[in-house]
Formats: structure tokens, sequence, C-alpha cells
């Protein structure tokens, strides 16, 4: 009896140890949806952003604001997970001595992303919602210029 027991509990820790290693990669599983190459053509310039898949846990971007010839903007961004929590780190050239500024994920949906950072000023909070396969909106919020502040970016896929 003894044995049959200690065989059962062997098994179930087994499942149960595997299932925790499968269910822990979700969350950066639920943002599938962002890798490709996005773009927002406006009369003030192009906004892109470009998405890939490092590994099973990390997706990389690169962000850039292109006016006339002059890169306006560039940012990069690493969509990490590690364990159950999944960050936004973006890191702005010329901003925060070049270092990455972190927002964790607070909710999710299989078509929306909320990353937070109540800390910074802005933005405080990024948004990413599909809208559909080929389209996406990005919305950024805080305190800009001691006044609140929110942007929306309609985002279409070029890739």
């Amino acid at each position: 009896m003894k044995n049959k027991a200690t065989v059962i509990l062997l098994f179930l820790s087994f499942f149960a140890c595997k299932n925790s290693d499968s269910n822990e990669k979700d969350k950066i599983k639920l943002s599938r949806w962002l890798l490709g190459n996005w773009e927002n053509k406006t009369p003030d310039g192009n906004l892109s952003e470009n998405w890939k898949k490092v590994n099973d846990s990390t997706f990389q971007a690169n962000s850039y604001f292109i006016k006339g010839k002059d890169t306006v903007h560039f940012e990069s961004i690493l969509l990490n997970q590690k364990g159950e929590q999944l960050t936004y780190n973006a890191t702005v050239k010329g901003q925060n001595n070049n270092k990455p500024v972190t927002f964790k994920l607070t909710n999710s949906t299989e078509k929306q992303l909320f990353f937070e950072n109540p800390k910074h000023d802005y933005p405080k909070k990024i948004i990413y919602t599909q809208i559909a396969d080929d389209s996406l909106v990005t919305e950024i919020s805080g305190i800009l210029q001691g006044k609140p502040s929110t942007e929306k970016y309609i985002m279409l896929r070029t890739k």
C-alpha cells in the first residue's frame, strides 16, 4: 500500500511540476500577437515598432519616430517573463542615463496588455490592444509637464 501511495505521489508531483513549467510562460504567450512590424503614418512623421521573439520568455522591439529624414525618438523594448512576472522594459535613447524603465504587467486579456509603473512620471501606464490581426492600438498615459496626458497610436501591421 505504501508503494502505491509513493508511486501516486511521485506521479502527481511530476505532472504538477510539468504543468507549473508550462503555465510559467503563459503570460508571454498572451502577447504573441505583438510580434511583427507595426506602423503609424501621419503628416507629422512615421512611428514604427518592430517586435521579434528572442526566446520562449523574451520578446524584443525597437520603436522609432521618423520625421522627414530625422529619427526624433528611438527606444528599445524587452518584454521579459521571469517566473509569473511579465515586465516591459523600455530604454529611450538619451533619457534616464540610457537605463531601462520597467513596467509590470498588471492586467491582461487575450487581446489586451496593461503595463504600469506608478513611480514613473511619463508614461505611468502602457496599454496594447489588439483590434484585428493587422491592427493594434498603443496607449500611453501619465503626468506630462505637470498635467495628466494620454496618447493613442493606431498601428497597422506591415509584416
